[in-house]
């Protein structure tokens, strides 16, 4: 996912889209442990989305405090 399409959601939509996320990511790793996973790198581009998402809300929650 692309930051430029992120900017655009409200903080409760990237807030919805980490929990997303995050839940994809659970469930990657319990794939991964019981030996299902076809795309290892999949977890990878999961894990630079929620930071993403993270970084995005932070930046929005520094702008409106100045």
């Amino acid at each position: 996912m692309k930051s430029a399409e992120l900017r655009n959601l409200s903080i409760d939509e990237l807030k919805k889209k980490e929990q997303e996320l995050r839940r994809e990511l659970f469930n990657l790793r319990f794939q991964l442990a019981k030996g299902e996973l076809q795309n290892v790198r999949r977890m990878h581009a999961v894990k630079k989305d929620i930071a993403r998402i993270l970084t995005i809300i932070t930046e929005i929650n520094k702008k409106q405090r100045k």
